[in-house]
């Protein structure tokens, strides 16, 4: 936030977006934004590992587990987090549908009496 002004980001960073809901519309920009939350497990002994983003990829912060010093890891997607894997978590929010609208609507009125002829004003057979 400090050096925001230094990045000229010309897109929408979806900031008045609640996080506590699971999609929600953007107040700014009108998209449709899903909220999702996400862990970092070991896959051999499945302890939960400290997590960050970089170029928008979840990484754990250490090479190596903890607990048992395997490398390998998965990520589990969460669509609410619990109490206590807030420590753990990643939060992302991503965009399902863009907020440009371009669909048009109509629709046609059904008449009672198609068979009966219509008469107008001024019109002799």
């Amino acid at each position: 936030m400090l050096f925001d002004f230094l990045i000229h980001k010309h897109e929408c960073q979806h900031r008045n977006v609640p996080i506590d809901v699971y999609e929600a519309y953007c107040p700014d920009c009108g998209a449709l934004i899903k909220n999702k939350w996400y862990l970092v497990r070991c896959s051999c002994c499945n302890i939960k590992r400290t997590a960050h983003t970089q170029y928008n990829e979840i990484k754990p912060d250490s090479k190596y587990c903890p607990n048992c010093g395997a490398t390998d890891f998965y990520i589990q997607e969460l669509d609410k987090v619990n109490f206590t894997d807030i420590h753990y978590a990643i939060f992302k929010k991503i965009v399902i549908h863009q907020g440009n609208c371009t669909t048009r609507q109509i629709w046609i009125e059904k008449e009672d009496n198609l068979l009966q002829e219509k008469k107008l004003i001024g019109f002799r057979k």
